[in-house]
């Protein structure tokens, strides 16, 4: 796994290996500040920066610069959203020797990255994540995708970018149950080899969970294999932001599905009671739920995960074992159903 090292300007840098387009991720204050030489290496001519925050968020970019607003959240991730930016850049002039910047969580990048892509077959992206959940997982590696009524993440395409920029002030401005999203993709890093990160401080949390996934994405770029350990816990988060309406939050759901894989391991006789336990309280110390949402039917999860893209006959998992987290396939739907309906149950708010 790469190690974090620090750039010329004191910055924990982990460099995504993937030969002539490797790229850094930059973490740590100030990060953002490092836009214009990014673009400046780039070649880039102006820039059209899609923003979910308030403008005085973006540092200058030294360009012709045009800023589209958006906002963050689910809704944001669908195809209509992306042709309206394709539209609004090709009114603008922008071409393929310029850039496309993304300021924002998640869904931004995820959004902002396909419409990267997809614009002129293909333009420099730079993502400026603005959420812990962004910033350890979604804005690197280069899956992009939108939103179907029928899933999640099911039209994307693999389009890296040319810079990720974590600048670890836009953190202090998050609301507290939004931090506490960022950690469900660190407490997932815990079991697929990341180590135990609970006792660093935030900024190495971080680096070391973008240099797990830069590890990974370098060896499996489009998911033929290894990059599959990175989905643990998103089987039945998915579900559950599907089921939920997308009240439950992305890295919350991401948390529940830990535990549950954890649980499911454990019912396969892959892993022991110890380690099953280990689940549960991993998740638990970042302050992440651990219970199933009340009056969800377990049919209707099973359901949704059969939708997942990585059952393509049957149900299938990334779950802990002897040689440590793995895909595995053909998981019978009765187990699946039987260890759901044994998770515990949040209580349900009141009125």
């Amino acid at each position: 796994m790469p190690a974090a090292g620090t750039d010329d300007g004191g910055l924990r840098r982990v460099d995504v290996a993937l030969g002539e387009r490797a790229y850094p991720v930059l973490i740590g204050p100030g990060a953002r500040h490092r836009l214009a030489r990014v673009l400046a290496d780039i070649g880039a001519r102006k820039v059209a920066v899609v923003t979910a925050r308030p403008e005085e968020w973006l540092p200058p970019t030294g360009l012709e610069t045009l800023v589209v607003h958006a906002e963050d959240g689910e809704s944001g991730k669908s195809l209509a959203r992306v042709e309206e930016w394709c539209r609004t850049f090709a009114a603008w002039g922008l071409s393929r020797a310029d850039a496309v910047v993304s300021c924002g969580g998640g869904t931004t990048t995820d959004a902002v990255g396909l419409t990267a892509a997809l614009y002129h077959r293909g333009i420099p992206v730079v993502h400026l994540p603005t959420s812990l959940l962004a910033q350890v997982d979604a804005s690197v590696g280069g899956k992009t995708a939108v939103n179907l009524p029928e899933g999640k993440n099911l039209v994307g395409a693999y389009w890296q970018p040319r810079a990720v920029l974590c600048d670890t002030d836009y953190l202090t401005t998050l609301p507290a149950r939004e931090r506490v999203n960022g950690y469900g993709e660190i407490a997932r890093c815990h079991f697929i080899g990341a180590g135990d990160l609970r006792r660093l401080p935030l900024e190495e949390q971080i680096a070391a969970s973008v240099a797990r996934k830069a590890s990974v994405v370098a060896a499996d770029e489009r998911d033929d294999g290894l990059r599959h350990i990175l989905n643990y816990g998103h089987t039945l988060g998915h579900a559950l932001e599907r089921a939920t309406d997308f009240r439950l939050r992305h890295g919350e759901a991401v948390a529940i599905g830990t535990v549950f894989a954890g649980r499911l391991a454990g019912a396969l006789g892959r892993i022991g009671p110890g380690r099953v336990a280990e689940h549960e309280e991993v998740v638990a110390h970042y302050g992440l739920p651990t219970a199933l949402p009340p009056g969800i039917p377990v049919a209707t999860l099973v359901a949704l995960m059969r939708l997942d893209k990585k059952a393509t006959t049957s149900l299938a998992f990334v779950l802990d074992g002897p040689r440590g987290a793995e895909l595995v396939r053909d998981i019978p739907q009765r187990t699946v159903a039987e260890t759901l309906d044994a998770m515990p149950r949040a209580v349900a708010e009141g009125p």
